[in-house]
């Protein structure tokens, strides 16, 4: 029905996916035109009025039904204009016979026909004419603009609002404002206060004949209407204008401002609106040129200042175009339904926008089938009520196939199935068999709750085995054994390798897993070390084939040192390392390996009964673990460690074992003598802390002026330097020392400096503290009443007049006393039995002398 093309740069056709979808009316609208042709056409959301050349009326609906349920009377000449009021309730038309018709749907009641002297071209309901008090009006246009109203006693009164400019052509009424056409141009009348508040002027290109090409008119709102002449075609805007500019110019409350006015290369037949956009009824400029009809088109544009984006340009085929002129166009618009009925003497075609299943469809019928595919599965997949995942997927599944896309086709088979749909899957993956493919569609096979039936984890693996090894291992890897039978796969890779290649590690490797499957161990282990297959480690710990292993530790340790050790030390309570240490005696490296690892795993507890032999194997194969491991254990012969040490000459080593038998004289010795260095010596002497070592250290020091120097600097807090300093012989040049000597008087007067100030401070504290403990003594105490005597057990503080009044001990420790039941007051008895004789009652201590 539709078609819009786009050039290229190579000046090939791509065609463009249209904005709006055809259709032609049929039913009883296709009666009507056989016998008669279309002049005019109103809409209204409730149904559509047809107007005639035979100058009749029908009622239909937007399908081209008849819905008229009487007879209207009939016009003598072609119906010019048929307008509709808001309610749907009152049809105006008229005719070039002079004829003005008024009718009601519903009642007779304020139905009109008029006759006027001359023809009529245009008539304008009230949009309001259905109300009671709304003046029942309606206007008419010949060679004057005529308001007719309802007044008094029902008549009919008739006013002229306009003539003088020719031929009324065409009328939009829109709230209050109304808009029409004549020769001159357009004027925009303000229906409140019956006064025209602007004029927009007609402008035609030159070299087009103004009387070929009648105005549009459409008011896409209250304040916005659209006007269109010919190829110009302009957007006005109804502002307020301020008040006080109106009253002090005498002006209008309201003016017209022209917001977008441009040229189209081709002639206006109807106008109407579709979102942003503007839609347009055309006939191409070529029908001026060649004298014969062409095929109309409808358009979308983007209005700008003063140019234009043409959105999309349909091309529509209608009956007999070729002798049809753009006058003989009409467009009417449900701007809330978003439908356009395009309208030729022979013809009906509904124009409204394309819903995401047209969408679809014309993607599908394009060969887009990703973008339909996206289309399905976008935001809009639930506006969908003809197309789903699963259609799309199959038919472009089956297009893929077909131009040998295979690995596009098995994506797109995980893409566009559920989890559940088995049978559509299998069904699928048949297809890919019979073309030989099946390993494209392999990655995707569902393996998960949804699973297919055997046979065709088979026919895949089957597939693999004759193709790719490789391929078959991974899968062998990757799927789990429940997926398809292993006795009868196992069986085909036997009869595969002794057909083709014994040696096939990859397919042994494939056969040693499939024996794991069917929990044959022993085998699968076997098959893992004749290949030296790593996944034997695996293999042993999954299946905790521990003992199985006894006798192959050495094979294991000697396939894989780090995962044999770990094996062995995760698993010690099956693989002792007693075992382990008496199978890799002849393997001394492999043995360190695991020793090694052992010690950093249990550095005492399991590893213990191994240290002396771990320090000749750490002594041969990783000296620069052996002082560490000196230092942290215990459970080495220390002797035999020394020993070792002394074979290799590994100083570090003998001097730490030497100062652990105590043996510090020789271990400074061959610091000072092997390795030569001072600062060691130093911190070796300051370890330990033995005059004799400072003494050993400063005689050697003697020897090398350059030592004295460091020894000066370093000594200070251990050794008295006047020691040093005494036995530096006459003569003998020290380098740096005057520096040194400078620095440990510094030391020395910073010492006593210190000591100084904090004796100050010690003094300044003890003061203090002394005053405040005299503060505190001086306090007085609050004695109770019930306070007890910790010596007679009677109330301290004696209230009876009759009783004798006694004085009071009260003690820091707040224990109370009457004076006469102390013997001393300088201790408190409580306190001094407790600490004296815990356990000796109070008052036998009160007793005493």
């Amino acid at each position: 029905m539709s078609h819009s093309f786009v050039a290229d740069d190579d000046d090939e056709e791509e065609e463009v996916e249209p904005k709006l979808k055809y259709e032609r009316l049929s039913n009883d609208i296709t009666v009507i035109l056989k016998k008669d042709a279309a002049s005019c056409i109103a809409v209204h959301p409730k149904f559509m009025c047809l107007g005639t050349n035979w100058g009749a009326l029908h009622l239909l609906d937007h399908l081209g039904h008849s819905s008229q349920q009487q007879e209207f009377p009939t016009h003598g000449m072609a119906i010019n204009m048929v307008d509709i009021d808001s309610g749907g309730d009152y049809i105006g038309s008229c005719s070039n016979d002079g004829k003005v018709m008024v009718s009601g749907l519903y009642s007779t009641e304020n139905c009109h026909t008029l006759m006027v002297d001359r023809p009529v071209k245009a008539i304008a309901l009230d949009p309001l004419y259905y109300k009671s008090g709304s003046g029942r009006r309606f206007v008419t246009g010949d060679d004057r603009l005529i308001l007719h109203e309802k007044v008094f006693l029902s008549r009919l009164k008739s006013t002229t609002l306009f003539e003088g400019e020719g031929e009324i052509t065409n009328i939009k009424w829109k709230n209050r404002f109304l808009a029409w056409a004549s020769t001159t141009g357009v004027r925009v009348f303000d229906m409140s206060v019956r006064r025209i508040i602007s004029v927009v002027k007609k402008d035609i290109s030159p070299g087009i004949n103004p009387e070929s090409y009648r105005c549009i008119l459409y008011w896409k709102d209250d304040l916005t209407l659209v006007v269109a002449w010919a190829d110009d075609i302009k957007v006005c805007v109804i502002r307020r204008r301020p008040d006080a500019d109106a009253e002090r110019l005498n002006l209008p409350t309201h003016y017209v401002e022209i917001v977008s006015m441009f040229i189209i290369d081709s002639f206006v037949a109807g106008a109407g609106w579709l979102g942003n956009h503007l839609a347009l009824l055309v006939v191409p400029k070529d029908e001026e040129l060649s004298g014969k009809g062409q095929r109309p088109q409808m358009k979308l544009v983007e209005p700008h200042q003063e140019s234009y984006n043409e959105i999309s340009a349909d091309v529509l085929s209608i009956r007999g175009f070729q002798e049809y002129s753009c006058n003989e166009y009409h467009l009417e618009c449900l701007a809330e339904e978003g439908q356009f009925f395009i309208v030729s003497p022979k013809d009906v075609v509904l124009a409204k926008p394309r819903n995401p299943d047209d969408h679809v469809q014309w993607l599908m019928e394009h060969q887009k089938y990703e973008e339909a595919m996206e289309a399905v599965t976008g935001p809009q997949a639930r506006e969908l009520k003809c197309h789903s995942v699963l259609q799309v997927g199959r038919t472009y599944l089956d297009f893929l196939l077909s131009k040998g896309e295979f690995q596009m086709a098995a994506k797109l088979c995980c893409s566009s199935r559920t989890g559940k749909e088995k049978n559509l899957w299998e069904e699928e993956v048949f297809k890919f068999a019979r073309l030989h493919q099946l390993r494209a569609v392999t990655p995707y096979l569902p393996r998960g709750e949804c699973r297919l039936d055997p046979h065709i984890y088979e026919m895949v693996l089957f597939e693999f085995l004759k193709t790719d090894s490789a391929g078959f291992l991974r899968l062998v890897r990757e799927w789990s054994p429940t997926l398809y039978n292993i006795a009868a796969v196992m069986n085909a890779v036997l009869e595969h390798i002794l057909r083709h290649d014994p040696d096939d590690t990859t397919l042994l490797e494939a056969l040693a897993i499939l024996y794991s499957h069917e929990k044959k161990y022993d085998r699968a282990l076997a098959m893992y070390l004749k290949l030296q297959h790593a996944d034997v480690f695996r293999l042993i710990a999954q299946h905790q084939l521990f003992t199985t292993v006894h006798d192959k530790i050495l094979a294991l340790m000697e396939l894989d040192v780090n995962q044999a050790c770990t094996l062995f030390l995760e698993h010690s309570e099956h693989i002792p390392s007693d075992l382990v240490v008496s199978r890799l005696q002849t393997k001394p490296q492999l043995l360190f390996k695991y020793l090694d690892a052992l010690y950093l795993k249990e550095p005492k507890e399991g590893s213990r009964k191994f240290h002396g032999l771990l320090v000749s194997l750490y002594a041969e194969y990783a000296q620069e673990k052996l002082l560490s491991f000196l230092r942290s254990s215990d459970y080495y012969p220390i002797q035999d460690a020394l020993d070792t040490c002394q074979q290799r000459g590994y100083i570090p080593e003998m001097i730490f074992l030497l100062a652990r038998m105590g043996n510090t004289r020789d271990a400074l010795r061959l610091i000072m003598g092997q390795l030569k260095d001072i600062d060691q010596a130093i911190e070796f002497c300051k370890t330990y802390d033995d005059p004799e070592l400072w003494e050993q250290l400063i005689g050697y020091s003697l020897a090398k002026p350059e030592f004295v120097n460091v020894l000066l600097r370093n000594i200070g807090t251990h050794v008295d330097p006047r020691l040093l300093i005494q036995r530096i012989e006459y003569g003998v040049e020290v380098p740096g020392l005057r520096d040194s000597l400078v620095k440990i008087l510094h030391d020395y007067n910073l010492q006593i400096s210190l000591q100084e100030e904090s004796q100050k401070i010690l003094v300044s504290d003890c003061f203090s503290l002394h005053e405040r403990l005299v503060r505190i003594h001086q306090r007085g105490m609050a004695i109770r009443d019930d306070q007890i005597c910790g010596a007679c057990h009677q109330k301290v503080i004696v209230s009876d007049p009759r009783k004798p009044t006694t004085g009071m001990v009260v003690f820091f420790c707040r224990h109370a006393f009457h004076t006469d039941c102390l013997n001393t007051v300088d201790t408190c008895p409580i306190c001094y039995a407790m600490k004296l004789k815990p356990n000796a009652g109070i008052s036998e201590k009160l007793r005493k002398p």
